[in-house]
C-alpha cells in the first residue's frame, strides 16, 4: 500500500484542480455536474431497459420499464435543459432552507425554557431562512454557491490526499 503513494498524490492533484475550477468557474462546474448527472441516469436507464428481457432480474416488468423510463427522461433533461434542471435544483434546495429555517426558529422558541443558549439555533434557522429566500430571489446565485462549497470541499479533500501521499512516500521500505 505504501508504494502506491503516487496514486494518492495524482488524486488529490485532481481532486485540487477540479476545486480551483470549481471557485474559479461556478456556473461551469454546475453545467459539467449536471451533465455527468444526466449521462449517468441516462446510462442506468438504458441498463434498466434492456434488464426487462433478462429472466433473471427479480423485479416486474413493469417496475423496471417504469424506472427506466424515468431515468432515460431525467438523463435527456439533464443532458439538453441544463439551465432548467439546475434553476428547479436550486428551487428545491431553496425551499428546503426555508423550512428549515423556520423549523428551527420555532423550535427555538419553544426550547428557550429548556436550553440555554437556543439563540444559536435560532440564528441558524434565521440564517437557513434567509439563504432560501436570497435562492428564490435570485437562483444564478445559488447555483454558483453550490459550486463555490463543491469546490471548497474539493481543494480540503486534495490537500490531504497530497499529504496522505508524501506521508506514505516517506514510510516506503526500499
Amino acid at each position: 500500500m505504501s508504494r502506491a503513494w503516487w496514486v494518492f498524490l495524482l488524486y488529490g492533484l485532481l481532486a485540487i484542480a477540479f476545486g480551483l475550477f470549481a471557485l474559479f468557474r461556478p456556473q461551469s462546474t454546475v453545467w459539467v455536474m449536471i451533465m455527468a448527472f444526466g449521462l449517468l441516469a441516462l446510462g442506468d436507464g438504458v441498463v434498466s431497459l434492456l434488464s426487462v428481457f433478462r429472466k433473471d432480474v427479480p423485479l416486474p416488468n413493469w417496475l423496471l420499464l417504469l424506472y427506466a423510463a424515468a431515468s432515460i427522461g431525467f438523463g435527456l433533461l439533464a443532458l439538453f435543459q441544463a439551465q432548467m434542471v439546475a434553476t428547479v435544483l436550486v428551487w428545491l434546495l431553496a425551499i428546503w432552507l426555508i423550512i428549515a429555517g423556520i423549523a428551527r426558529i420555532v423550535f427555538s422558541v419553544q426550547m428557550r425554557r429548556l436550553v440555554e443558549g437556543n439563540w444559536l439555533l435560532a440564528l441558524s434557522g434565521v440564517l437557513a431562512l434567509l439563504l432560501g429566500l436570497l435562492f428564490v430571489a435570485r437562483p444564478n446565485i445559488g447555483i454558483a454557491t453550490i459550486a463555490i462549497w463543491l469546490g471548497i470541499g474539493a481543494l480540503l479533500y486534495g490537500v490531504l490526499q497530497v499529504a496522505l501521499a508524501f506521508y506514505m512516500r516517506k514510510r516506503v521500505v526500499p
